[in-house]
């Protein structure tokens, strides 16, 4: 027992303690009937009363409690302890509830102390995809590509803000006034943005793309009908056989996921070193140097951008170099080291097309300052980039790999392209879910087919193919 008082249950504790520690009292949603979260349940709201009698017996946990020596014990045991201590605070002060709700009561201040406070049971369940807090009031999540309000709340907005600080300063980042705007991640890799007021009006903006705790692979997504078995096995033999690859679509499409998804065929024997602005990626192989961006300090100075980390990698012996997200001029950088002996390298970007995506690819170098020739510019693309892999959400919220594209080489002043699947749409069931189908276009040898027989892959290329194009 951690306690610093030996009556804590003497004199009445403030309802609104001035020095609980960030998050302060949160009115959790905590799963009904027990400690266990359930998934598909939403919470149902609380009463006033149940947050009156949870501010009064958090005030008296405050100042029962040791935090200096709480803070030393392991989240498992920490969370032991407290739900000691609040037991004895209920036995002491009379409060009256039932077994049910003294769980939730229990479950709710231990979030409240150790974790993130009402955003821990939607963090808990794996089937949320997206988490968006649009102020202290409203929650909303994505589930089955759909978007749904939640009853989370929290108390106000200088509790949710603590919640924004606790989850930004894990990767040593800072979110306040004079620095409102923020990404970070939560330790399972989770992508968390943050926009405070003054800039978000209504309260601060937390929004947090979850990642499932059992990582996808491409057999998973073959299953889930994202892509064909036959375009399933020439993505693995794309990433076996060291295309340097694009994966472009548009937010929430799953471009992060299908690159986690695209990875898992790199060798274990290479060096692979990731650049990502707040780090997301999860690689299986064992030699992965990961690197992340940094923001500016208070001074304004130190910041680490994009195009650092990627200047950089070239100095670190890299066989391939793989960027979370390319939007900026790093984009030159990145063309510059698949064109210079490092292939098999990966990135992302955001576009609706194949075509779009050479088009943004382009524009990004040419916002970054770089005075050359658009030719030019077309040239270094079409010698850098192999293949261009297109994701969507789809209008009934699944996701499709669209398009598997390959890049050919140039006539003129234009690039040229050719598909080697599409995916087309058929029309809808009557539960509105979108049908459709993946189609090869009967490419028969793809420009990579040399590529994949260097790496003894040309008989498995060759069966797909086939297998592809009898089903067209």
């Amino acid at each position: 027992m951690f306690g610093k008082r030996g009556n804590f249950g003497s004199t009445p504790a403030s309802p609104a303690p001035a020095a609980a520690p960030p998050p302060s009292s949160a009115p959790a949603a905590a799963p009904q009937g027990g400690r266990a979260p359930e998934s598909h349940r939403a919470p149902e709201r609380r009463s006033d009363e149940y947050y009156q009698t949870k501010s009064m017996i958090f005030g008296a946990l405050i100042e029962a409690i040791d935090l200096s020596a709480l803070a030393k014990l392991d989240p498992e045991n920490a969370r032991e302890e407290i739900r000691d201590i609040v037991n004895e605070i209920i036995a002491i002060k009379n409060v009256v509830m039932s077994i049910a709700e003294q769980e939730e009561l229990l479950d709710d201040i231990c979030n409240d102390v150790l974790g993130y406070g009402p955003l821990e049971p939607l963090l808990a369940r794996d089937d949320i995809a997206d988490i968006m807090v649009n102020g202290p009031t409203k929650t909303y999540i994505e589930v089955a590509g759909k978007i749904q309000l939640t009853n989370i709340r929290f108390r106000d907005n200088a509790q949710l803000m603590n919640i924004c600080q606790r989850i930004v300063s894990q990767v040593g980042r800072r979110v306040d006034e004079s620095s409102p705007i923020c990404d970070a991640r939560l330790p399972d890799g989770s992508r968390v943005n943050v926009i405070a007021p003054p800039l978000a009006i209504d309260g601060a903006a937390l929004t947090i793309r979850k990642f499932k705790k059992d990582k996808l692979t491409l057999d998973q997504l073959q299953r889930f009908g994202a892509i064909s078995a036959e375009g399933a096995e020439i993505l693995k033999i794309i990433g076996r056989v060291r295309c340097n690859v694009l994966i472009s679509g548009g937010t929430g499409s799953g471009k992060t996921t299908l690159l986690n998804c695209m990875t898992n065929y790199i060798d274990h024997d290479e060096r692979v070193i990731t650049c990502e602005d707040a780090a997301e990626l999860q690689l299986q192989q064992p030699h992965v140097v990961r690197l992340e961006t940094r923001p500016p300090n208070l001074e304004g100075t130190g910041a680490i951008s994009m195009r650092d980390l990627v200047k950089n990698c070239l100095r670190m012996r890299p066989e391939r170099i793989i960027v979370g997200e390319v939007r900026g001029p790093e984009a030159f950088d990145l063309l510059q080291a698949m064109n210079t002996g490092h292939d098999g390298s990966m990135g992302t970007l955001h576009a609706n097309s194949p075509r779009e995506a050479l088009s943004r690819l382009e524009s990004m170098i040419t916002m970054g300052g770089f005075a050359l020739p658009s030719k030019t510019i077309r040239e270094m693309v079409v010698s850098s980039v192999d293949v261009i892999i297109q994701a969507a959400r789809l209008r009934d919220g699944s996701r499709r790999i669209t398009h598997v594209t390959e890049v050919l080489g140039m006539e003129g002043d234009v690039i040229i392209t050719q598909d080697l699947f599409v995916y087309e749409l058929l029309g809808e069931d009557a539960q509105g879910k979108l049908k459709g189908r993946h189609r090869s276009t009967g490419i028969g040898r793809p420009k990579f087919w040399d590529r994949a027989r260097y790496y003894g892959e040309e008989l498995r290329l060759a069966a797909a193919l086939d297998a592809s194009a009898e089903k067209a």
